[in-house]
């Protein structure tokens, strides 16, 4: 656990700043078991850093007249119940789909079992009605899973192909893949690791999501793409193809967002960026109006990309003496190895007394919950798997990511309703 910072995983960042030569640092190693070290060619897993590459080829369809953004969905995803929702809604997640891994995370949904985007995509043709109201932004993963089924549609080719056909290869990003089977290799791949109190442990699971993540890069990669999006980048009070997606308010405070990106239009700051966090991986790529450019890429889970990047960005404005490189070093000393391993979240087996309130299930959600009472504490099963919840107003409770609201009291309990962050408004029903 205190082994020397190249015999961790670790990361890859670089700096490119406008009409400079880019800055790029490469620590620690790809492979513990092999002490394979982190170099240019490295691949990482960015997560979410894929929903920009799905957005841009979504535009590219629209362009070539194979959709239009203001066309329904449905037009599209016949099996897709919400009819209204269109195009541009899944781009800027305002469709108010409900995210499907949440949903079957309700499952009791455990790290090695094994899910498609299949079976994620028959979770939202379940929905009927939207979770939020019309021109909410809900980010939802699974607004990716169906734009990039879309894209397989109206192309007639897997999302991993088309990628590779249409930006991939013409911005000679030769090392980046989205992937389809977990079973794929990856050349250079990175493995993930977390840390333990008895060593690491790897924290890949056999699922791979093309369109909202499952995208394999590099920094060098990925600044061809900052390029490429800042040549885009054509008005300087306009945020890239603002003028035909609309950047909206998003989940974070003072940002928007539009086809795939987060933006802070702050005159001075203006800046368009995403990160990314998938098994163990985390991923920042940031460009701004300027043609700055910062990615950086880790594969220890509990070292958080956005933390490393907002380093380095806080360096580029405050200290302008250090060199980048010396910006970049000094952002990867951030890394620690955690001493402890983290605290478990859920508990198993049943309280030693307890009074059974009912089994419940959502037509929305598969699987059912139980409620449980035990010495006056509410506590909420999924599959074996007890969360304890607390209470925080008159029939409120919070859980393990979400709320619980009581319709009554806990002594005859008929339904009830969780709000999740990408899934709210579930009500269940006592079966």
């Amino acid at each position: 656990m205190n082994a020397p910072r190249d015999e961790q995983p670790g990361l890859s960042l670089l700096v490119h700043r406008p009409g400079e030569e880019p800055t790029v640092l490469h620590a620690g190693l790809a492979s513990l078991e092999h002490g394979l070290p982190i170099g240019p060619d490295t691949t990482f897993n960015v997560g979410s850093v894929a929903k920009q590459i799905t957005a841009h080829l979504i535009l590219l369809a629209a362009n070539d007249d194979l959709l239009h953004l203001d066309q329904r969905a449905a037009d599209l995803l016949p099996r897709l119940k919400i009819s209204k929702v269109t195009v541009e809604e899944l781009v800027t997640h305002q469709s108010g789909i409900r995210d499907a891994e949440s949903l079957l995370s309700l499952a009791g949904f455990r790290d090695l079992d094994h899910y498609t985007a299949d079976d994620l995509r028959a979770l939202a043709y379940r929905q009927d009605q939207r979770a939020v109201p019309e021109g909410r932004f809900l980010y939802s993963n699974t607004n990716y899973l169906l734009l990039a089924e879309i894209l397989e549609t109206v192309h007639r080719t897997p999302l991993p192909d088309l990628a590779r056909h249409r930006l991939f290869g013409p911005l000679g990003m030769h090392a980046t893949h989205f992937k389809a089977d977990p079973r794929q290799v990856i050349p250079g791949a990175a493995s993930a690791y977390q840390a333990t109190n008895h060593g690491w442990r790897h924290t890949e699971v056999p699922v791979t999501l093309p369109g909202p993540g499952t995208l394999w890069t590099t920094v060098g990669d990925l600044d061809r793409w900052l390029t490429h999006l800042h040549q885009q980048w054509q008005h300087p009070h306009q945020l890239p193809w603002q003028e035909v997606v609309a950047y909206e308010p998003s989940d974070h405070e003072s940002y928007l967002y539009g086809p795939g990106l987060y933006a802070d239009p702050r005159v001075g700051h203006a800046a368009v960026f995403h990160y990314g966090h998938e098994q163990g991986f985390s991923a920042t790529t940031h460009v701004e109006a300027s043609g700055l450019r910062v990615v950086a890429l880790t594969n220890n889970s509990r070292v958080g990309a956005e933390h490393i990047s907002a380093s380095i960005l806080r360096d580029l404005r405050t200290r302008s003496a250090l060199s980048p490189h010396e910006m970049l070093v000094r952002a990867a000393a951030l890394q620690e190895t955690p001493r402890n391993a983290p605290r478990a979240q859920h508990s198993r087996g049943e309280p030693s007394s307890f009074t059974e309130l009912g089994t419940f299930t959502c037509d929305q959600a598969p699987g059912s919950l139980r409620l449980t009472l035990s010495a006056n504490v509410l506590h909420l099963w999924r599959r074996g798997t007890r969360d304890r919840l607390s209470p925080k107003g008159p029939g409120v409770y919070t859980g393990n990511g979400y709320t619980l609201t009581l319709s009554s009291g806990t002594d005859l309990v008929d339904r009830f309703t969780l709000d999740l962050d990408r899934a709210p408004g579930l009500t269940y029903v006592r079966q």
